[in-house]
């Protein structure tokens, strides 16, 4: 059997119990044993976000849960900002222009974090400020964002402070309501270890006031009626029953273990996966001050296509990488260190891909990566 080894942000690879649970047969969800599961995946998304406030679950992908982010805290002209660093960065301003609402875009150089004082800047000059839209875990560059700064900033003002965490969530460090963050927008296929279909959005008091004056037209991805459903431990429409079914046993296995521990175990990874591309003579493309555990960029040599390099290891090898995309597309590579994979999934990974680069003709000792990795992991 052809080896099917996912070391992509999304989606992640499954684990085993995750995929029997996907397997049983379905249950009605107008019932109490799915009002059982309701609550307890509740509960559970309460400790993976770190917050007292309501998590809402939502059919859909990532995506969908940042459209309602948008459309139900807003209304058309109202002034946000966008922190914009990455391809997931942009689709905020594109949502925010797609409802009418004047978005004030932090044009953040990829491969770089954003800057506490340029916000400070836009909301000394602009007064009618209602949003900011930062992205936790931007896997288009693998830049993590200091959302506790930001949040520290933005203490003590109307402004509620919106964060994408669909590739951060339980990978990287986030602490909801002790960082001031009024919205988070996660979904199923990343640190979650399910298949997509599912998104998340945790509401704080403060923004739920600001959704009462919103303006902006929502049917689907109605949070308040998401909400009253939520009250009586039922969902507005019909829900991918099976995905919360998996849903409780992820949690489960995120408990388990301690979210903390978690956090510590995806940055060991990333320190080995960053080691590996040192050691193979690469380039890491993130700032270092700011690089992502969840997902680890790296520069494609000169002369080496990205794209041809990411096809053979996936069509040859069994071994999916994510390569780069629009400005970065064939010449970077991304190394996801989230959800199901442990050392011996990254180790195969640099297996993989020191022997196609050495394929492809770039000059390195064979095995470098391999050993800086392991001395990594091997580390007490």
């Amino acid at each position: 059997m052809k080896r099917n080894l996912l070391l992509t942000p999304g989606p992640t690879q499954l684990p085993a119990r995750i995929c029997q649970v996907l397997g049983e047969p379905i249950i009605h969800h107008r019932t109490p044993q799915f009002q059982g599961v309701l609550k307890e995946v509740t509960e559970g998304l309460q400790y993976v976000f770190q917050t007292k406030n309501d998590v809402l679950i939502l059919t859909s992908s990532g995506t969908g849960g940042m459209e309602a982010a948008v459309s139900n805290f807003l209304s058309p002209h109202d002034q946000v900002i966008v922190l914009e660093g990455g391809k997931f960065g942009e689709r905020w301003t594109e949502l925010c222009q797609m409802y009418g609402i004047k978005a004030h875009v932090i044009k953040v150089p990829w491969g770089k974090a954003g800057a506490v004082s340029d916000i400070k800047k836009i909301l000394g000059a602009q007064k009618e400020i209602k949003a900011l839209f930062v992205t936790l875990v931007e896997t288009s560059t693998g830049v993590t964002t200091d959302v506790r700064a930001i949040g520290e900033a933005l203490s003590g003002t109307n402004v509620i402070l919106v964060v994408d965490a669909i590739s951060g969530l339980g990978a990287v460090e986030l602490r909801t309501d002790e960082w001031n963050v009024d919205v988070v927008v996660a979904g199923s296929q990343k640190g979650l270890m399910l298949p997509p279909g599912l998104a998340f959005v945790s509401v704080s008091p403060k923004a739920w006031a600001l959704a009462e004056k919103s303006t902006c037209p929502k049917y689907y991805f109605h949070l308040k009626a998401a909400k009253k459903a939520a009250q009586k431990t039922d969902t507005p429409f019909t829900p991918a029953i099976g995905i919360i079914m998996a849903l409780n046993e992820s949690l489960l296995l995120i408990k388990n273990e301690g979210i903390e521990k978690l956090w510590a175990r995806y940055a060991r990874l990333a320190q080995g996966t960053r080691a590996a591309a040192r050691a193979m003579g690469l380039s890491l493309y993130a700032d270092p001050a700011c690089a992502s555990h969840a997902v680890t960029a790296i520069q494609v040599p000169s002369g080496i296509d990205g794209e041809k390099l990411t096809k053979i290891m996936r069509d040859t090898y069994g071994v999916t990488i994510a390569g780069g995309q629009e400005e970065l597309k064939g010449k970077i590579v991304r190394i996801c260190q989230m959800g199901c994979v442990d050392e011996f999934d990254i180790l195969t990974g640099i297996a993989c891909l020191e022997k196609v680069l050495h394929e492809m003709g770039h000059q390195f000792t064979l095995g470098s990566g391999l050993a800086a990795a392991q001395k990594i992991y091997n580390q007490k």
